[in-house]
């Protein structure tokens, strides 16, 4: 890490600011991701920063982290201009970063995942826990250190994240995303925290896209548009549909399903579905209900409450231990995840960059994946490792969802790892969305998009269900789940605790029927 001195304040000036980003600029082969951004953070204050993806927040933030080295532009905390190599830098300058997808492991407690690669700070033992015991009581955090990082929810496994942060010695906290999958009580108590960070002299940066939550938590905001910095505002000083229009041009979008389109013809029944774990814990637990084309079935339920397995259960990628699942009226419990695909079931992962795509590979690849088999644009020959692959039709098909799901793309031929995560969803729905699948599973599919993607899935997810396509609809975000459901249920420990209509029900009385609080709902 390289530095100057730092720029003194004359007398009667006030503290230089806490992050100050000038004419910061970032290219990549064929796309310029930041140029001439400024960004102006005090100390003390959370300062959110908003736009779509692909705005150039993310690699802004990176920069900030030293995970990228800006091509152009300073850096400068605490009134120091600084040039960071490397997180290493930055943490050492009282930055700490805390990512979207938690970065714990699941089988270590508390206390390991914070000292963990921090081990010369205050040891492993008493001396850790001493100092966890501290940062956690003084941030009203309230971490158990012995509790194992897989038996923690949603929430807690956030507050680990920050105060892991706070353990380094974090002054300044990046929080990218942080209420990506919160549900409404969660996302108060991290308001909490936020707001006990900012008592004790914390600066925190703010990315989100759910723009009524940082008029809410934010004491600034600056807005990103393609790429560079276009407004810095006050939240008193703007409206979430003012501050949309910044960010896109075009007003908030509203998650609305309009005219019912449900038709009495189930497309994919579950009869008394469990799933155990490794163990012989129940994961779901005798699950039972119909999808009927042209219905969008919601689930909601807090992460980690059995929604990712009822979803594998569907894909045939764990075992169901007990009950049904019939696709119309052919019963799918024994095949396959291939044979149910070929039958037509689409999917959309719940993490796209792990589950959905192949990063490194160009998009008509990814195109191809999970497709192989289906006419006609792509052929298989003899299997798809050492087969042979349509490339021309691939190529021909990819262009076409680009052009129909309006993917921003300079080519079908660039990695996905190119595109932003919008771009990126949007190519995952136009190729599940082909040839016509009778049955989608829609596993979170718009977390991490912006506002402009959003709207447009839901736009597609309208589309295909007015042409008879049913839909199961997983998703953390309570009001896509209220606005895009024809039928909402509520998952608790693996089971179907509520059903709740769309059309009454609140967030926050969804929020307490997820955690089990409303029996006989609906």
């Amino acid at each position: 890490m390289t530095q100057t001195q730092p720029d003194t304040p004359a007398p009667g000036e006030s503290a230089p600011p806490a992050v100050e980003l000038r004419g910061i600029g970032k290219r990549f082969p064929g796309v310029v991701a930041n140029h001439n951004v400024d960004v102006t953070v005090r100390h003390g204050a959370v300062h959110a920063i908003v736009g779509e993806n692909g705005a150039g927040k993310s690699t802004l933030m990176k920069i900030l982290y030293g995970m990228l080295r800006p091509d152009e532009g300073t850096i400068a905390i605490d009134g120091e201009t600084v040039a960071f190599h490397s997180p290493a830098d930055a943490i050492a300058r009282g930055i700490g970063m805390v990512h979207q997808h938690f970065m714990l492991a699941d089988n270590l407690t508390v206390l390991e995942n914070i000292v963990l690669g921090a081990e010369h700070l205050h040891g492993i033992a008493s001396g850790a826990r001493r100092r966890i015991a501290e940062l956690s009581d003084a941030y009203g955090l309230g971490v158990q250190p012995d509790r194992r990082v897989e038996h923690l929810g949603v929430g807690d496994r956030q507050r680990v994240e920050i105060l892991k942060v706070l353990y380094r010695g974090a002054r300044i906290i990046i929080l990218d995303e942080p209420t990506a999958v919160l549900v409404p009580q969660e996302v108060d108590e991290l308001f909490g925290n936020l707001r006990e960070l900012q008592r004790e002299g914390l600066t925190v940066l703010f990315i989100s896209h759910k723009l009524d939550e940082v008029l809410a938590v934010a004491d600034a905001i600056t807005v990103m548009r393609d790429g560079t910095t276009v407004a810095s505002v006050r939240p008193s000083e703007v409206t979430a549909r003012e501050l949309a229009e910044l960010m896109v041009g075009s007003e908030l979008p509203v998650p609305e399903l309009r005219e019912s389109t449900v038709t009495d013809v189930p497309a994919l029944t579950l009869e008394g579905v469990s799933v155990l774990s490794a163990e012989g814990r129940a994961l779901v637990d005798s699950v039972s209900l119909a999808i009927h084309r042209g219905e969008i079935l919601g689930i909601a339920g807090v992460e980690g409450n059995g929604q990712a397995e009822l979803v594998e259960a569907i894909m045939g990628v764990r075992p169901v231990a007990a009950g049904r699942v019939l696709l119309e009226d052919l019963d799918i419990t024994g095949w396959t995840t291939r044979r149910r695909r070929e039958a037509g079931i689409g999917y959309i992962p719940e993490d796209r960059q792990r589950h959905g795509l192949l990063l490194e590979a160009p998009l008509w690849e990814n195109r191809v994946l999970g497709h192989q088999t289906q006419p006609p644009n792509v052929k298989r020959l003899g299997g798809w490792i050492g087969g042979w692959v349509d490339r021309l039709g691939a190529r021909r098909d990819t262009r076409r969802i680009v052009e129909t799901y309006e993917v921003h793309t300079p080519g079908v031929d660039v990695p996905a790892t190119s595109l932003s995560g919008g771009n990126q969803q949007r190519l995952i729905v136009g190729r599940e969305m082909t040839g016509s699948p009778r049955v989608l599973i829609a596993a979170h599919p718009t977390r991490g998009v912006d506002v402009g993607a959003q709207a447009a899935i839901w736009g597609f997810l309208r589309e295909a269900r007015a042409e008879g396509l049913a839909v199961l609809l997983v998703s953390a975000d309570l009001d896509e789940l209220i606005g895009m459901s024809d039928a909402l249920y509520a998952l608790c420990r693996g089971r179907l605790v509520a059903r709740v209509d769309p059309a009454t029900v609140t967030p926050e009385e969804l929020g307490i029927a997820m955690t089990g609080g409303m029996p006989g709902a609906g």
